[in-house]
């Protein structure tokens, strides 16, 4: 649309330049070249030339030698020189500072350079004012985002009697985005008979959809005698924009019928609403589309089509894509980056960065957050604080979005006191930046300074949304905060941030979790709908508390509702069936998972059938599982098998496991303590000694036990045989106490019990 602009622009009929008598045909040769190389683009020859006008002594700058000059030093960024050669107009060159030729390339350099008042200024002393300068200042408030001051020149214009032409329209339409002054607009046009404009019209269409009124943009669509490429990619990106991709696809394939060619701007809406819509079956054919049309290697088409198969979970085919495009720009490197990050190969992330280095482009500030998000998955410091030195050794501009990103970078690798010294020194922060550090508080285990950066944030007149609310009850989750979970509750509550489904799910998980099920129960069905994810936590939380069949009940009524599991579901099943000695169910269950819904099992499925035939006494029928599903050793599933091989005194395959346990020299201190029981139980002490010889060798030590109590949003956490905590006295003393009293209740009612018999008999 800026080269349509600028067409408009030239069309505009400029006044003639005062007659100067002074001037040499020498003048009119440098003029004329000037103007030629202004026109092919030559902005640096323009001032070499400007530069030998002004040396000669037959030729004098006139007014058709500046408006090349003021387009020269916008192109090339030189600020410095324009006030520079509106001093020279004024003071050296004078008769030409009014001019309205030159006065209007004077208020399009001011306003190309954001400085507001001197445009003003220009256009104040102008004595005579037509549509040219009218329109210039117009589209000089409007290009500053001053839309109020924009409308109050477009009416004074009109005060004056000067009909505002297309272009001083298209200057206002750039800046808006309040429906009320669309339609004004568009009344103008028709007012004005602009309705045939083609350019004009396009532009009104495309305002229409971006301030949401797709209708209108519709019906101004068809209301179109005739229809360009950019008519239609701009009423099919604003069905984009919105996610109907039916409606897309309608107008994609009616546009084909009135043989209008898509070019890359609609294969790139085309591919967003698919993208949108995660449709990967269409996707292919879309893309089948590109291919044939030969754009598949355009770098904006291709960048969309590296979202689509993100979004897809195909993030080899958007490898492919990206590899075989041989023009790539910063957006383009930053799209595959961002899509590796998002599906987990935050180390095929890292290695594409690197590959970005290396070219000569320079990683924009978007680049920066999405290779610090790859660090935060990996958990890396080291990598993460070199990213940091990089961004500040290249001084790159840091933005908010890139300081959230080294907030939750720091956090997720642990080093709160990094993260917080960042989030402080942010001059300005957004909802983002809050969740980011209330979060990395939370998830590291930080309950109490988490809730006090909650309240913080809310004096801060900052509203927290549900990504803030569901990283507390999370972190209330994992332990047992039970009051400070309700407490959120109500929050939830009193700020009606329902109905969430994510925030459903957290309180679903956070209730379950602190063993209160009747309100998780109350919470999942209070839910106006469900996923997958809050089906699998309330089946997870009564398999979790001994009710499995419950937990399968739960599971038959998603069956019933139509929905499709998962591998997560599957696992939650298994797990309460296993916690709850269902053997037979939890059987069922595996193999309807790969004979009905084709899933295949993973490790941890395996490991859940393992366990339940463990916990069941069937050890024998477990250990042929074991041998059937698992091609590698797995030391854990070993483990397992291990412990109920000592638990049903089965010595002779408890013999054959704990020597396989051995052969894979684990690196978890652990296991060798669970050899030496194991061998102890069996009395083969040389058993023992070779495990505990393992261990050392291999410097390994076991961590001691240990528990916490949380209390008021405080984690104290107890070991066993430390006497380090500064309480332990007073806590050995209240246990005395409690072991001695409850020793008197024991002997009392054993007593009285004995009384009783005594008397019946």
């Amino acid at each position: 649309m800026n080269k349509l602009k600028l067409t408009y622009v030239r069309s505009l009929k400029l006044p003639p330049p005062p007659v100067i008598a002074a001037a040499t045909t020498t003048t009119k040769s440098f003029n004329a070249t000037i103007t030629r190389l202004s026109a092919q683009g030559f902005h640096r020859q323009v001032l070499l030339t400007f530069t030998s006008m002004l040396k000669s002594p037959t030729a004098t700058p006139d007014a058709f030698t500046y408006p090349s000059l003021f387009k020269a030093c916008t192109s090339l960024s030189l600020y410095s020189l324009g006030p520079s050669l509106h001093q020279q107009i004024i003071i050296i060159v004078n008769g030409f500072s009014s001019d309205p030729y030159v006065s209007c390339s004077l208020i399009n350099f001011y306003s190309k350079f954001n400085n507001i008042g001197y445009a003003r200024k220009v256009f104040d002393m102008m004595p005579h004012r037509n549509v040219v300068p009218w329109t210039a200042i117009v589209g000089c408030y409007a290009h500053a985002g001053d839309m109020r001051n924009a409308f109050l020149m477009y009416n004074s214009m009109q005060s004056e009697g000067i009909l505002p032409c297309p272009v001083t329209i298209l200057n206002l339409l750039s800046g808006i985005c309040e429906s009320e002054h669309v339609r004004a607009l568009h009344a103008r046009v028709i007012k004005c008979g602009y309705m045939r404009d083609i350019v004009l019209v396009n532009c009104l269409l495309s305002v229409y959809a971006k301030s949401g009124r797709v209708e209108d943009a519709r019906e101004l669509f068809e209301l179109l005698g005739e229809k360009d490429i950019v008519s239609w990619n701009s009423l099919i990106n604003a069905y984009s924009s919105m996610g109907n991709l039916n409606e897309v696809l309608n107008l994609f394939s009616r546009m084909r019928v009135e043989n209008i060619e898509p070019d890359q701007q609609t294969f790139g809406s085309l591919v967003t609403a698919v993208a949108r819509e995660g449709s990967f079956e269409v996707g292919k054919v879309v893309h089948g589309q590109i291919v044939t049309s030969g754009f598949e290697l355009d770098k904006h088409v291709g960048t969309s089509l590296v979202a689509l198969y993100s979004r897809c979970r195909k993030v080899d085919d958007a490898l492919q894509i990206f590899e075989r495009a041989a023009d790539k720009d910063t957006v383009f490197w930053t799209a595959m980056i961002s899509a590796l990050v998002q599906n987990d190969s935050a180390d095929e992330a890292l290695r594409v960065f690197q590959e970005l280095l290396v070219s000569s482009l320079m990683p924009s500030s978007a680049t920066m957050a999405c290779i610090l998000a790859a660090c935060a998955q990996l958990g890396s410091t080291k990598l993460g604080t070199s990213i940091h030195c990089y961004i500040l050794r290249q001084q790159m501009a840091v933005d908010i979005p890139m300081q959230n990103s080294l907030v939750s970078m720091y956090a997720k690798c642990g080093l709160l006191e990094q993260s917080f010294i960042v989030f402080s020194m942010m001059g300005e922060r957004d909802v983002v930046s809050w969740n980011a550090i209330v979060a990395g508080y939370a998830q590291n285990g930080y309950l109490s300074e988490a809730l006090d950066l909650f309240h913080e944030m809310r004096v801060a007149r900052q509203q927290p949304d549900s990504i803030t609310v569901v990283a507390l009850l999370q972190a209330c989750a994992s332990i047992g905060a039970y009051h400070q979970g309700k407490w959120i509750h109500n929050y939830v509550v009193r700020n009606c941030l329902g109905p969430c489904i994510r925030i459903g799910t957290a309180l679903v998980d956070m209730y379950a979790k602190c063993g209160d099920l009747d309100s998780a129960r109350k919470c999942f069905d209070r839910m106006p709908q469900h996923d997958t994810v809050s089906w699998s936590t309330i089946i997870a939380g009564y398999g979790s508390h001994g009710k499995g069949e419950t937990a399968l009940e739960m599971y038959s009524e998603f069956l019933q509702n139509g929905l499709s599991p998962n591998d997560v579901i599957f696992l939650s099943i298994l797990y309460a069936c296993s916690h709850n000695g269902l053997v037979d169910s939890g059987m069922m269950v595996f193999e309807s998972m790969k004979n009905d819904h084709k899933i295949e099992p993973t490790v941890e499925h395996c490991a859940c059938i393992v366990d339940l035939l463990c916990r069941a006494g069937k050890v024998q029928d477990a250990y042929a599982f074991y041998r059937k599903m698992f091609a590698e050793p797995m030391v854990d599933v070993l483990g397992i098998l291990l412990d109920a091989c000592r638990n049903s005194g089965q010595e002779e395959l408890g013999c054959v496991i704990a020597k396989e346990i051995s052969e894979l020299w684990p690196a978890d201190a652990g296991k060798y303590v669970q050899l030496a029981h194991s061998f102890a139980s069996m009395a083969r002490w040389d058993g023992v000694g070779e495990a505990w010889s393992q261990m050392r060798s291999l410097g390994l030590r076991k961590l001691p036990g240990w528990s916490f109590i949380e209390m008021h949003g405080t984690i104290t956490p107890f070991f066993t045989r430390h006497s380090s905590h500064p309480e332990y006295a007073n806590i050995v003393s209240m246990l005395k106490n409690l072991t001695d009293d409850t020793k008197e209740v024991i002997s009392t009612s054993e007593h009285e019990e004995f009384s009783l018999d005594s008397y019946v008999l």
